[in-house]
């Protein structure tokens, strides 16, 4: 399971930039202005191989008893109730401040693993004034600039190495290896509910009300001869909807499973339509690469009316998994759960499909012969052997020249062909081009 790290401080230290570095993105907004971030924001990292999940936090000041920076403080506590590990992020340009103690003196009594980055150390790395910062009492410090890049190798060196690594194999069907199978949605659209009906009995609570599930639900089930481990998650809210303290665990166990699941049935609400949070999971389940089952519960509770409006709502939002199956299901009168089943069965086996090489070579010729690749100035892009490169999700490796060129266009269209091929439904496809390397280029 994927480690979770969560960024503390004080206002304006560079927890964002810090975010934005580690996460390789610009998901955070930076600015030079005390109490930008006021939420929890979460990103995925990799360092090294190892996933893992990055945390970024409002300016913390434990001890406010009211107005806006309490909650911002409430927020931050809550992000290091569910870390693994926590970095204190201070500025080695300031020096400690009393701040600083205070944040050293709760996250003390926090029973987590403490890590200290000076940020905004370029420059400073041999100077003395940064030995003063041993008297928060939480280890070595690691003087690092979030801005320039320096000192993160380390720092994540540090953070990760109590971590064991994946080992997780690129084959998850193995002959005793249960599938693993979440069922994600929003508060309310009846994931337990489902799982109930699977099995056959009332394991899980349900209930009609949002947020009855507060964490990720393991359990082991057989169906036909395969192996599988059902996985309900807490249905993930907006931000603004997450107040209570009990449900602090449920986004970051939420994005947990489904990383960590083979395959994901993302449950809809007929009666409710197609939602800006259900298109967020949505997202999420697609970056995260894993295969998908769209299932539109409560089907039978919609007129003909409804119906057509979610079909609308659906092609809309979801246009990016239109790759997915999508079945109409009652969990509750048991109705579509033989065409889900078989849904899943199909989009597992197309996430861990072998593709053969001399195949996908075939294939990509034949798609250049069809139609190639358009010019880049004086050049166009050469596209000569693919090759499989991994699994869950499915990836072909493109060797070629100045593949930099290939638009986005083209690789959609290569990826329609691999699929029809090899009947790849169900689960995303990643393209990966790599030129060759030109050995009488001087630089």
């Amino acid at each position: 399971m994927k480690p979770v790290i969560a960024l503390v401080g004080r206002p304006n230290v560079g927890k964002s930039t810090l975010f934005n570095r580690v996460t390789k993105s610009r998901d955070a907004i930076v600015a030079d202005f005390a109490g930008l971030t006021r939420d929890r924001h979460y990103g995925d990292g990799r360092h090294n191989g190892r996933e893992f999940i990055v945390i970024d936090t409002g300016g913390f000041e434990p001890d406010k008893p009211s107005g806006i920076v309490a909650l911002m403080a409430r927020q931050t506590k809550a992000a290091v109730a569910e870390a693994d590990a926590v970095v204190l992020v201070v500025d080695a340009r300031q020096g400690v401040t009393g701040q600083d103690h205070d944040i050293a003196r709760y996250l003390r009594t926090a029973n987590k693993r403490i890590f200290l980055a000076l940020n905004k150390a370029e420059g400073l790395t041999e100077s003395p004034r940064l030995a003063e910062f041993h008297e928060l009492g939480i280890g070595q410090p690691h003087p690092v600039s979030a801005a320039h890049g320096q000192g993160i190798r380390s720092l994540l060196d540090a953070t990760l190495q109590d971590f064991a690594p994946d080992d997780e194999s690129d084959d998850p069907a193995g002959p005793d290896k249960p599938i693993r199978l979440a069922v994600s949605g929003r508060p309310n659209v009846g994931k337990s509910t489902l799982i109930n009906t699977w099995l056959g009995e009332e394991r899980l609570v349900a209930f009609d009300q949002p947020g009855t599930t507060r964490d990720a639900i393991s359990v082991p089930f057989e169906r036909a001869g395969a192996k599988f481990e059902l996985i309900d998650t807490a249905g993930l809210r907006r931000k603004g909807k997450v107040f209570e303290a009990i449900e602090k665990f449920s986004v970051v166990k939420t994005l947990q499973a489904i990383a960590d699941a083979n395959v994901v049935v993302l449950l809809l609400d007929a009666t409710q339509g197609v939602s800006d949070q259900d298109a967020h999971i949505a997202g999420y389940i697609h970056e995260a690469g894993r295969a998908v089952v769209v299932a539109v519960n409560k089907w039978d509770a919609t007129d003909a009316y409804q119906r057509e409006m979610f079909e609308r709502s659906l092609a809309q939002r979801l246009a990016f998994l239109k790759f997915a199956d999508q079945l109409h299901i009652s969990a509750v009168k048991r109705q579509g759960l033989g065409p889900l089943w078989k849904a899943i069965a199909e989009a597992h086996a197309a996430a861990t499909r072998k593709l053969p090489t001399p195949v996908l070579t075939r294939l990509l010729l034949e798609a250049v012969q069809h139609q190639q690749p358009k010019r880049a100035g004086m050049f166009r892009p050469k596209l000569r052997y693919a090759h499989q490169g991994g699994m869950n999700p499915p990836i072909v490796v493109i060797h070629g020249n100045a593949l930099d060129h290939v638009t986005e266009a083209y690789k959609r269209y290569l990826e329609g062909r691999f699929r029809a091929h090899f009947k790849l439904v169900g689960t995303p496809l990643r393209i990966e081009l790599r030129s060759s390397h030109n050995p009488f280029d001087a630089t």
